[in-house]
């Protein structure tokens, strides 16, 4: 494969050459306490702890908890989970809250060299008063307060003397700019509500654009990653810092975010689908967050390979869902034991084999693999097969079982369709009776006659009941929501499935969570991590065996 792109990691490389920053690297991953994060959160974090490692530099986890209305500390809680989780370490934890002090006077002495004013301009009157893309902005006209009154003002904030909303301190810079995040941007704001670190201690809020260049330039970031719609935010982030004089003046670099087909990322959509009932939750395997890809059975090291092919660009553009699929699916492969099981059961009974006897096949954990081994299954009168295994008329090209068929089951024996039963009601086929070659065992006879199909079983007395849920993409289009569409009405109504008489080899009785396998023609599979009991396993499909989105695209 093609090397990706990643110019973050030339320019770091230049930098080293060139002994900028000392020849330190040290980046930092900001994320808001108030959700989970997703497949986008993981490109940067793979970027911002990748670099840092690779080149022997520090990677700081900083939370930017400056709006504690959105903000909990159960959020706090699953993105540290995440990190760890897709195997990154932080160099220090910190939170923007461990720097409400230093913020507050360094907004102090922005007033006092006359860069910063309290406005009185509602919400509503400051937006009107912004101007537009074509338009210049308005100077507040409170904005040439003095001084003395302004740092007077901005004491009774702090103090609380104000209701919520009533002022805030804004930048003094130039509201005929034609980038308007330079327009006078606000600085505080006044807001009453109880913070999960600081408590009541404080009822203004620094603006993350404002704390964001301080706190990096306080823990001596040297290359500030962000993604593309902060570039236009760039500007004011140096006006800080070259207006402040700090000691150090960290720079920031922007590359285009993450963006997955027939998926959804804004997380006010992502929260409308859990807050309205559209998933079971944040954790749910159809959501593209990073907990919901886990419960689903993406690996770690699945996620970081993505990352890498993706590459990292200045260029926005929609990465097929089909290539996270690779990933996983070229990383399940090498590693997830095979196992059998029969997800829509049908009864197999071998009418000439003994009534009490059980035999132990060898079937290898994995045929490509030999170091894994081989395990026994037993092999009886009563088997399952898949119901789809069996067709009353089957057409010419269907290779498994029908009236008259033979068929070869896997590491064990050939078997022939003489009859079956079906539910008079219904239609529904009940039963198989069969016979079996006993010349046959391991799946091959001594007069050399072949057989095209060969189905996967499990014995009656040796496999036990599972659940199994087989989940899908969450939305048909391509791009849902885009124009006028209602993403709701795109999404997919066969996006799980549930079923709940599937039966499998009993070594899968009591396997811990989180663990993978491939079940043999079905796909690859791993146990729920919350649902799944010992003696009633509930696995999740994670991954098809083949892309069966690719096909239909091709049909």
């Amino acid at each position: 494969m093609e090397t990706p792109t990643n110019f973050i990691r030339h320019i770091i490389e230049e930098d080293l050459k060139t002994g900028k920053n000392g020849k330190r690297v040290a980046t930092r991953f900001p994320p808001e306490p108030n959700g989970y994060l997703h497949i986008g959160h993981a490109k940067s974090i793979c970027l911002n702890f990748g670099v840092a490692r690779d080149y022997q530099g520090i990677c700081n986890l900083r939370f930017d908890d400056t709006n504690p209305i959105k903000e909990d500390v159960e959020y706090v809680d699953s993105i540290k989970a995440d990190i760890e989780w897709l195997g990154f370490e932080w160099s220090a934890l910190y939170y923007a809250a461990d720097y409400f002090e230093k913020l507050y006077q360094y907004a102090v002495d922005l007033i006092k060299l006359g860069k910063a004013y309290v406005c009185d301009l509602s919400a509503e009157e400051l937006r009107k008063m912004r101007g537009t893309l074509t338009e210049t902005g308005k100077e507040s006209p409170f904005r040439n307060r003095s001084i003395e009154e302004n740092l007077e003002l901005f004491g009774k904030m702090r103090a609380g003397e104000f209701p919520d909303g009533a002022k805030t301190l804004r930048a003094k810079i130039d509201m005929a700019s034609p980038n308007i995040n330079l327009r006078d941007p606000t600085l505080y704001r006044i807001r009453r509500a109880h913070h999960h670190r600081t408590g009541d201690v404080w009822c203004i809020y620094p603006m993350y654009d404002y704390a964001h260049p301080i706190s990096d330039m306080i823990e001596e970031i040297t290359h500030s990653l962000c993604t593309l719609e902060f570039e236009d935010h760039r500007p004011f982030y140096d006006w800080i810092l070259e207006t402040l004089k700090t000691p150090c003046h960290p720079r920031q670099y922007e590359f285009a975010r993450l963006n997955l087909d027939y998926t959804v990322m804004s997380k006010r959509k992502l929260l409308q689908l859990v807050d309205e009932g559209h998933v079971s939750g944040w954790d749910d395997p159809r959501m593209p967050t990073i907990q919901g890809l886990r419960r689903r059975g993406f690996t770690p090291r699945a996620i970081r390979d993505f990352c890498d092919r993706v590459g990292v660009t200045k260029k926005e553009s929609c990465i097929e869902y089909g290539l996270l699929e690779t990933c996983l699916r070229e990383d399940l492969d090498a590693v997830a034991l095979r196992k059998m099981a029969v997800l829509r059961p049908i009864k197999v009974v071998i009418e000439n084999y003994p009534e009490d006897q059980v035999e132990e096949m060898e079937v290898p954990n994995h045929p490509q693999n030999p170091v894994l081994g081989v395990r026994k299954v037993s092999f009886s009168k009563v088997i399952y097969i898949e119901s789809e295994d069996f067709m009353e008329n089957p057409p010419p090209k269907f290779f498994r079982l029908g009236p008259g068929r033979e068929v070869r089951l896997r590491s064990a024996y050939f078997i022939k369709c003489l009859d079956y039963t079906k539910d008079p009601s219904t239609g529904q086929v009940l039963e198989l009776r069969c016979t079996y070659d006993p010349a046959s065992r391991g799946g091959n006879s001594p007069d050399g006659r072949k057989v095209k199909g060969t189905l996967h079983w499990v014995s009656e007395a040796d496999s036990v009941q599972a659940e199994v849920r087989l989940y899908d993409r969450l939305f048909l289009a391509q791009f849902p929501g885009t124009g006028d569409e209602d993403f709701l009405k795109q999404m997919n109504p066969r996006s799980l499935e549930v079923l709940k008489d599937c039966r499998v080899e009993s070594s899968l009785a009591k396997v811990q969570a989180e663990t993978h396998f491939q079940f043999e023609r079905q796909g690859y599979f791993n146990v729920d991590r919350y649902d799944s009991k010992p003696d009633r396993p509930v696995f999740n499909r994670t991954v098809t065996l083949r892309d069966s989105w690719a096909k239909e695209k091709e049909n």
